[in-house]
């Protein structure tokens, strides 16, 4: 992908979609099968790519373009939750790896010969309490024995490399809650059945997610991310990242919700009248087209604001909230509009309802949100 104007972006995208319309969404998540040919696409067209600097072969584009490639998958029809990890995780990755990290992996990402799509944080006992975390990392000369296990780790058996997060130092010997965590890049190509162990989870929608292993996993030294100890900063950087694209794929489904629900309003003949004439269904449509517009201009900022290089705490979490709260007031309106045909596989419409749900929760809860912002935006006692 050449770098270009934002509605460049956005149109060849739209006609890379055209490829992967209904039907072939629909397959996918019947058979729980992972997207492969619209992923490789995606690699292949450079969309993958946009965020890695083009002297590793990337597009060296900002967080504003790779919004706007997953909110144009999501409006389309699709689900981009195959592949925005790679994305997402390039702001800890570009930020605090190596040079030689940088210079060994990113070329192969760009290029789709390994794939960077594993997230190695949450655990059971932990959940959002990522401080808690017991997944342990020692060293021991030349490498890290790794032991542990994490849950929601979704693309697991489709990725080649995870970032993972563990603890290096005991909770016991630091000074400040968020030190003693590291960050590692593994190479699970060659984990896997050498102390990394893989087991699926089936869940509401098809998001290929997993449970994660380690037992007693060896791991260069050289796998580490940056300084030991430092990881939950640098991570921090991810996050605030994968927020502000979770929220652009949730525009995208907004936008989907409402042009298929228009559309259906319009044609749709009920007491010899267009359904779309009664303000029962015209109210709630125009609310939830308001509200993904309002929650589309937060995601621009925020995006606008990581590429300026600024601390994004505040504008990605609103704009995760924002958006994931529109998302599901359109899916809401656009179920109430198609009545009883919402509920029939070929209209997708409950196939995207299904995944537009996650986004309450997944990757933060919208009540960790408010927390979030009442404690440091708003200054006021801490929750939890």
């Amino acid at each position: 992908m050449s770098p270009g104007s934002t509605a460049e972006i956005r149109e060849a995208v739209r006609a890379l979609c055209t490829r992967f319309t209904g039907p072939y969404w629909r397959d996918l998540d019947r058979a729980r099968a992972y997207p492969t040919e619209f992923v490789a696409a995606l690699t292949e067209a450079g969309f993958l790519g946009a965020l890695i600097p083009e002297e590793y072969g990337g597009s060296g584009l900002g967080l504003t373009a790779a919004a706007a490639v997953l909110e144009e998958i999501h409006a389309s029809g699709g689900n981009g939750g195959a592949c925005h990890a790679q994305m997402y995780m390039m702001g800890t990755l570009l930020r605090h790896g190596s040079t030689e990290q940088k210079r060994r992996w990113l070329p192969q990402i760009a290029s789709g010969q390994v794939r960077l799509q594993a997230f190695g944080v949450t655990e059971p006992t932990s959940g959002s309490d990522t401080l808690a975390l017991r997944t342990t990392a020692v060293r021991h000369g030349d490498h890290y024995l790794i032991n542990g296990q994490k849950i929601w780790t979704s693309r697991a058996e489709h990725s080649d490399l995870m970032l993972l997060l563990a603890r290096t130092t005991p909770r016991a010997e630091v000074s400040g809650r968020t030190e003693g965590l590291s960050v590692f890049l593994i190479d699970m190509r060659k984990a896997v059945g050498a102390g990394l162990t893989i087991r699926p989870i089936r869940t509401m929608m098809n998001h290929s997610t997993t449970e994660v292993f380690f037992d007693n996993l060896e791991v260069p030294a050289d796998s580490l991310v940056g300084e030991s100890g430092r990881g939950f900063r640098y991570i921090l950087d991810g996050m605030n990242a994968e927020r502000t694209l979770i929220a652009a794929e949730c525009v995208g489904d907004g936008r989907w919700f409402i042009d298929q629900a228009t559309a259906y309003a319009r044609e749709r003949q009920v007491f010899g009248r267009p359904i779309g004439q009664n303000q029962g269904i015209q109210f709630p449509l125009a609310r939830a087209y308001a509200a993904i517009r309002a929650a589309d201009l937060a995601v621009q900022h925020a995006a606008a604001r990581f590429e300026s290089g600024a601390r994004i705490g505040e504008e990605a979490n609103i704009a995760k909230l924002l958006a994931s709260e529109a998302s599901w007031q359109a899916a809401e309106a656009c179920v109430q509009t198609f009545g009883g045909f919402a509920f029939a596989e070929e209209y997708d419409v409950e196939r995207k309802y299904r995944e537009a749900r996650l986004y309450q929760v997944a990757p933060v809860s919208t009540n960790l949100i408010l927390a979030y912002l009442a404690e440091h935006v708003l200054d006021l006692p801490r929750a939890y």
